[in-house]
């Protein structure tokens, strides 16, 4: 039975953690240095406060220059951070080491699959709400869904037995290319209206003809980059997405709040970089992305 390291403990690595240790599953943290694995340590481990009820999970953890052995590694970290993350690590990974990317976004999972020629790199896309509450304290706030899948094969790892242990909801998907592009789309047409109207998702209800052109632009989009399935009833979805989540902030305006990097550069950035190299006409995009660097530039933050 393989070990599942898992780099970034902080919402979904957090959240992922904690119910494959529940399960009896062997699993280690992969924590950014010392320091902070001392804090971890003093921390006792990983609490999950699931339904109102906190559980702590003393799982081990280890720093990146551990020399113990990498056979499967979910990278749970921000899309900036992979490549590099993925970087450091590399000398651990054993060889055929697996990687599932759950990264947010479109561009960073080919980077790192450039960067480990020889590693098997999968891609995952979820549904699943959680937020850091406190260092090494994770909030699980919404039930989804995990797609997982590697471009042109269809037949699934055995290791996704584990996924059904530890009652994580999953599919394997031949087709996770459109899965990311649906969500990437779902994510342009949602996250930065929150961040420049600064409200919950629920709020974008006052701006429809805003959601809807955007939604319009990023249905030619999907398209365009013959991603038909994705862009099918976009607009739909969007809506009902704002509904479902209503009262949620969007991950983007949590970053943005806490004075965080955000990920635009693998969301509205990488959509109107595929459309330019479309030569497609997104001016709404275009202008929703100009907007919100001029936000994040008045707040200090980075705008790419």
């Amino acid at each position: 039975m393989s070990t599942w390291h898992i780099l970034g403990a902080g919402s979904l690595g957090g959240l992922w953690a904690a119910r494959l240790a529940r399960a009896g599953l062997p699993v280690r943290l992969i924590l950014r240095d010392q320091a902070r694995l001392s804090r971890y340590r003093a921390a006792g481990g990983l609490t999950l406060v699931e339904d109102g009820q906190a559980s702590l999970h003393p799982i081990a953890a280890e720093t990146p220059h551990s020399d113990i052995p990498i056979r499967r590694l979910l990278l749970a970290c921000k899309a900036y951070d992979a490549e590099e993350a993925v970087a450091e690590l590399a000398p651990r990974l054993a060889p055929g080491a697996e990687l599932i990317l759950l990264q947010n976004g479109l561009g960073s999972q080919d980077a790192v699959a450039r960067r480990l020629p020889r590693a098997r790199c999968l891609f995952a896309s979820s549904t699943e709400g959680a937020f850091r509450e406190d260092d090494f304290r994770i909030v699980f706030a919404g039930r989804g869904h995990t797609w997982l899948g590697l471009p042109g094969e269809r037949r699934p790892p055995e290791w996704l037995d584990d996924l059904q242990t530890a009652a994580i909801p999953h599919e394997w998907s031949t087709d996770i290319v459109a899965r990311l592009w649906r969500k990437l789309a779902l994510n342009c047409a949602i996250n930065p209206l929150t961040v420049l109207h600064d409200c919950r998702n629920g709020g974008l209800r006052d701006w429809p003809q805003e959601v809807a052109a955007l939604c319009a632009e990023l249905t030619l989009l999907l398209r365009a980059a013959g991603q038909d399935t994705a862009a099918l009833d976009l607009h739909a979805e969007v809506l009902r997405v704002i509904d479902g989540t209503a009262a949620n902030y969007s991950s983007m305006h949590q970053d943005v709040a806490r004075g965080r990097r955000t990920e635009i550069a693998y969301l509205l950035g990488h959509a109107c970089q595929e459309a330019a190299r479309l030569d497609l006409d997104v001016p709404q995009l275009q202008a929703l992305l100009q907007r919100l660097r001029a936000h994040l530039a008045a707040r200090g933050l980075p705008v790419t």
